[in-house]
């Protein structure tokens, strides 16, 4: 998933930015309600992480910005106005849960599951064709009955062209999901990630085939 983490302290944003990214994550990180706004925009992020006491306001006031503009993107409230005035408040503004500082990390992440498995763009997240599995809740891809390892990339990577599965993924479309707006993209890097993913279906014996649409996309095919 994309997920948009507004957070102005810097330990707390590279601490959770740590976690969200060895859970499979890519994350765009605001530390201003301003530059949520203008992510906001994008419409490419599947969740928002939303700190309350920011330099240039309430995160509610972003919160109830997006629900009076009909975004029903999940959000979870993630802060140290903890009181329960406080959070009775958030989740009557629109917050989909609402979280108190200090957290476990693994709560924080089973929050963030049932809050994306609530909204109402949520699909099954477990995909079964021929001999291949893939868990996309879990990041684990089975062939065979096997796991086979991805790096975070090549199964974000999976992770799109599974949910469209028949469908031509567009190059663009492909890099909004794998990579954040403070990434550095190389010309071709998208292209090794589906190549060295190609290349362990095969090795794996899968029976899905990623097929290059030359000059637009990719396609994932069963066999």
């Amino acid at each position: 998933m994309r997920l948009l983490l507004v957070e102005d302290e810097v330990e707390m944003a590279r601490a959770l930015s740590t976690v969200l990214v060895q859970n499979s994550h890519v994350v765009d990180h605001m530390t201003l309600l301003e530059h949520a706004r203008e992510a906001l925009r994008s419409k490419v992020h599947d969740a928002v992480i939303l700190d309350r006491q920011l330099p240039d306001g309430d995160g509610l006031i972003l919160l109830r910005e997006m629900r009076d503009a009909g975004d029903k993107t999940p959000v979870i409230i993630l802060t140290a106005h903890n009181a329960p005035g406080d959070r009775v408040g958030g989740l009557d503004d629109g917050a989909d849960d609402y979280l108190g500082k200090p957290f476990l990390a693994d709560e924080l992440m089973a929050r963030l599951r049932a809050v994306v498995r609530r909204s109402e763009s949520y699909t099954s997240q477990v995909f079964t064709g021929g001999n291949v599995s893939i868990d996309l809740d879990h990041q684990e891809l089975m062939v065979n009955g096997e796991v086979v390892t991805l790096t975070r990339r090549e199964m974000l990577v999976l992770q799109l062209l599974v949910k469209r599965a028949g469908k031509t993924v567009l190059r663009g479309t492909l890099e909004e999901a794998v990579y954040g707006y403070d990434d550095e993209i190389q010309s071709n890097a998208l292209d090794s990630h589906v190549s060295r993913l190609r290349r362990k279906l095969a090795d794996a014996d899968a029976s899905v085939t990623i097929h290059t649409i030359r000059g637009i996309g990719y396609l994932l095919k069963g066999e």
